[in-house]
């Protein structure tokens, strides 16, 4: 199935007006607008490093502050969609170790569900660094290993093949440090109430997704969840037993 606007699906990037796909989308909406709600007064202009199908940076540039946002990916068809779909957000065809913007010129870099995919992962943190202005933030989002992948250790391989490595809260708040951010922050998201009613009566909605699209068996119950998804369903928390890590820190 393919997403109404262009982009197909890859089995890793996520797209809207994908029934099947809701839950996906729903779970990382949910952090745009965390964002939004948090930052959306103050940003002036963003990077979002990695943005994919585009959505999110429009979410971001149509937040209260109306910030400048450059999206950035490195699959130009990516970058045409993008560019087609989404008016108020500029784009360009970048590596992520080597961020196309000058020193000290931005208010915030984004990175949603992209760390994971990194070879030079501190690279790029080091290019985000280099972006911002004094007292411009990063803000990152990654599956929760401990949760996404249970019984793997640092440092081991992930079983998604698209993935290089998975962290669990300590790293994402060791790396970022260590690439030289002050006041870090990691939260988590979690489901919410209606989504764990669904889990003690059918089991873990994220298993049976899965299973669904290796056997091409859909449960009926999975059927009639997932186009009702929405970012609602989810809430962001403390870190532990969290589905998806959000780190911040400060320049």
């Amino acid at each position: 199935m393919e997403e109404k606007q262009g982009l197909p699906l890859t089995g890793e990037r996520t797209v809207p007006n994908v029934p099947l796909e809701r839950y996906w989308f729903a779970r990382h909406e949910a952090v745009y607008g965390w964002i939004v709600q948090r930052y959306g007064h103050s940003w002036r202009d963003v990077i979002e490093a990695g943005c994919g199908e585009g959505y999110g940076a429009a979410m971001i540039a149509d937040g209260p502050a109306r910030p400048a946002v450059l999206g950035l990916d490195y699959d130009s068809a990516v970058v045409a969609h993008v560019a087609s779909r989404y008016p108020d957000v500029a784009v360009a065809r970048a590596d992520l170790g080597a961020l196309p913007v000058l020193s000290d010129s931005v208010s915030a870099v984004v990175s949603l569900q992209v760390i994971e995919h990194l070879w030079d992962l501190g690279g790029f943190l080091a290019e985000a660094l280099r972006a911002l202005r004094l007292g411009g933030d990063l803000v990152i989002s990654t599956p929760n290993r401990i949760t996404f992948s249970p019984g793997t250790k640092r440092g081991e391989k992930p079983t998604n093949p698209f993935h290089v490595e998975e962290f669990d809260a300590d790293q994402v708040a060791g790396m970022l440090r260590h690439a030289g951010f002050r006041n870090v922050e990691v939260s988590g998201l979690h489901h919410g109430p209606a989504l764990l009613n669904w889990q003690r009566r059918h089991g873990s909605v994220v298993g049976a997704h899965i299973n669904a699209v290796l056997t091409g068996v859909w449960p009926p119950a999975l059927l009639e969840l997932l186009p009702a998804v929405t970012a609602a369903d989810f809430f962001v928390g403390p870190p532990a037993d969290s589905l998806d890590l959000i780190g911040v820190g400060c320049r």
